[in-house]
């Protein structure tokens, strides 16, 4: 536990890597980028793990629908970045993501599904804009598309499988809660950084 604890303190610590960081290069890039912003790394880990604590309520479909459906709409939203559509406050809306779905876990994803749902398709498509709107910079922007896709899709699995061994180890939905209270009060330490303080 004191390990567990002092990753934590780490991570809060840290000064995330903005999705707006300009990265260079094809498929590795695109599979870097979720996975090296750490606002990004706390969301797409939590849309695994909301998926997994809904299938532990009765909704055993959502252990993929919820993770399928933010990894289509990223696509579109990464469209929309491609072609510079115009949407403002991308990262104070990924920062609200990060604080949303880590109190969704630590509610233990007891929210209607359909709230859910429309969450994880809103945050979609700020995260999907962030990546699409660097694409235009890179040489293979198919590769890119492809990268992210895929590190997204990896970090929803390792979400999934977080929650259900959560779920079947002792005092593990209980540990599972207070990290989803830790990683929202990383979002609002990234939105109180993206504010100037």
């Amino acid at each position: 536990m004191r390990l567990y604890w002092s990753v934590l303190a780490f991570l809060s610590m840290c000064v995330p890597a903005f999705a707006d960081g300009g990265a260079q290069g094809g498929f590795s890039a695109g599979i870097s980028h979720p996975v090296l912003g750490l606002d990004h790394l706390l969301a797409m880990v939590s849309v695994g793990v909301i998926s997994s604590q809904m299938a532990d309520l009765g909704n055993k479909k959502a252990i993929w629908t919820v993770p399928t459906l933010f990894v289509i709409v990223m696509a579109i939203g990464g469209l929309m970045g491609m072609a510079n559509f115009g949407i403002i406050a991308v990262e104070i809306g990924i920062a609200l993501s990060v604080i949303i779905l880590g109190l969704a876990i630590a509610g233990g994803a007891k929210i209607n599904e359909w709230i859910i749902y429309a969450f994880v398709s809103l945050f979609a498509i700020f995260h999907g804009y962030a990546h699409g709107h660097e694409i235009p910079e890179l040489a293979s922007s198919w590769q890119y598309i492809a990268g992210f896709m895929l590190g997204t899709a990896g970090l929803h699995i390792l979400g999934v499988l977080i929650g259900y061994f959560a779920n079947r180890i002792a005092d593990g939905i209980a540990t599972l809660r207070y990290t989803g209270a830790a990683v929202s009060g990383i979002g609002f330490h990234i939105l109180w950084g993206l504010a100037g303080y």
